[in-house]
């Protein structure tokens, strides 16, 4: 049996604010923890890595229902604790909250001294119209819980989720929530019945995944036991992948929320992306051209003294004002750009029905960040012709929600631009199974973002009925380089050129 520590809560933000507060004012020194031990740092016991887990499904699946069942820490977002939420009875933002278990035997193979994972829970929304913080959501996490309801199966937003894991993630849990929903007698045969169907679909995503049964809230309360629990933790144990963690780049951290603690400044909530921070650092806020020195840092109330790549973590700042920001990027000064256009290396999403042309201008979401930008595609002349079109082979492919298309080989995305090659401009995205070259795109954004090279983003029509039973989202890339006007006249894209026509004689003179 899998055992954690009893649930300790927060009941809303102010209360959060009080107890950052008290942990800030009898935080000790202590020595700089690294991310392989589980260190003291003058805290008491602290896991000794973090593993984000992204909790995604369908609108009312049992998601936020799962992530109370399953936490013991509950962070100042977590479990719907925003007003709206409550008022609507769904998730409207990311939650967080964690649980603590002993370290599976491949992370204790891969990082030795390590005796304690955390594993913080990234609970995303379900509706069709939050699907940016779901995509933001799914950017910084390790592994995903795909929740589905076991009496409805895939539905709409239940497809668009296993899109965003096959593009973004490689380790993917199925939790089949409300089992207690199905009479007890029927109770297996409905789950061997689901198993049987769930695996056609997944057959043919790149996903193999374990399938749980569950009842996070039987009878929809709290006061019955949850259904499945172990069963699950000890699936999440299995598969934990081992994450790559290192402390050589510079600093980056994805904020969340930000919040004032009264007499000690601003708390900002986040991941560690990259890199690592400790207490005296100065880092930046790059949208606000800010530089601050970190006051003070905890890991779900827990005073730390450093924190790396993966670590969820709440930073004091002094003399930030709270309303500046409220979602965005930290770091270590002067590394993050502000660009108005970039290269990326970019392919089509398999699922995606309509033709990806450049004629129009499309939402690019990166992290928390989406703005319209128009692209410009291209390739080396080895790419296939377009004769056919990308768009046939869309208008044959099959919709999110309904069968999905078999993947098809593709050649090994490239991560770096030859800027002395020739590339041949294309009218459309081509797909998985016409493309036999990397493809390219020039992204010119409507406003300036600043995001770090190397983002991921992915390209969507937010603007399509989410209820048309066909995918929304069209492509997915690689920021790989920022390009300035000058860099323009370097680039070398040619269209081909043909004539049509009839001879009507020949003569020989």
């Amino acid at each position: 049996m899998i055992r954690r520590p009893p649930r300790s809560t927060l009941s809303s933000s102010s209360a959060a604010s009080d107890v950052y507060k008290r942990q800030v004012s009898t935080q000790s020194t202590g020595t700089s923890r690294d991310f392989r031990m589980a260190g003291s740092n003058g805290a008491g016991d602290l896991p000794g890595l973090n593993i984000n887990v992204g909790v995604l499904g369908h609108v009312d699946s049992g998601k936020t229902s799962l992530v109370r069942s399953l936490s013991t820490i509950v962070s100042t977002a977590g479990l719907d604790k925003h007003k709206q939420s409550q008022d609507r009875g769904i998730t409207l933002d990311l939650g967080f909250s964690s649980f603590v278990m002993d370290a599976p035997e491949q992370i204790v193979d891969a990082f030795p001294g390590c005796d304690k994972v955390q594993y913080t829970l990234v609970d995303c929304p379900g509706h069709a119209s939050l699907i940016k913080t779901v995509i933001g959501g799914a950017q910084i996490i390790d592994m995903m819980m795909l929740v589905i309801d076991i009496t409805k199966g895939i539905q709409t937003q239940t497809a668009e989720c296993l899109v965003v894991a096959e593009t973004l993630i490689d380790t993917l849990i199925v939790v089949l929530n409300k089992l207690d929903l199905v009479p007890e007698a029927k109770r297996q045969d409905k789950i061997e019945k689901v198993t049987r169907n769930l695996s056609k679909v997944f057959a043919k995503t790149k996903f193999s995944p374990t399938m749980v049964a569950v009842a996070a809230c039987p009878g929809a309360s709290v006061d019955q036991a949850p259904l499945g629990m172990n069963q699950l933790l000890q699936t999440i144990a299995t598969h934990t992948p081992v994450p790559n963690r290192t402390s050589e780049a510079p600093f980056l951290f994805a904020i969340d929320h930000c919040f004032s603690v009264k007499g000690h400044g601003t708390v900002l909530t986040g991941t560690v992306l990259a890199g690592r921070v400790q207490i005296g650092d100065t880092i930046e806020l790059p949208m606000l051209r800010l530089q601050k020195k970190v006051k003070s840092m905890q890991m779900f109330r827990k005073p730390v003294q450093s924190a790396a790549q993966g670590d969820r973590l709440g930073i004091c700042l002094p003399a930030l004002n709270a309303d500046a920001m409220e979602r965005g990027l930290a770091s270590a000064p002067d590394t993050v750009p502000t660009i108005t256009a970039a290269l990326v290396s970019v392919k089509k999403i398999r699922y995606y029905k309509q033709a990806v042309k450049p004629d129009s201008k499309w939402p690019i979401t990166i992290g928390h960040f989406t703005v319209l930008a128009k692209p410009t595609f291209f390739a080396l002349q080895g790419a296939r012709s377009l004769e056919v079109g990308a768009g046939a082979e869309g208008a044959g492919a099959e919709g999110a929600a309904g069968e999905i298309a078999t993947a098809a080989p593709v050649h090994q995305e490239s991560t770096e631009f030859d800027w002395h090659q020739e590339y041949l401009h294309l009218p459309e995205l081509l797909g998985p199974a016409m493309a036999s070259s990397q493809q390219w795109a020039y992204l010119e954004f409507d406003a300036p973002i600043t995001v770090p090279l190397g983002s991921q983003l992915i390209g969507a029509r937010l603007d399509a009925d989410p209820d048309a039973n066909q995918c929304r989202l069209a492509f997915q890339g690689r920021l790989v380089e920022s390009i300035k006007n000058q860099d323009m006249s370097q680039l070398k894209i040619y269209k081909t050129k043909t004539r049509e026509g009839s001879v009507d004689r020949i003569s020989d003179r």
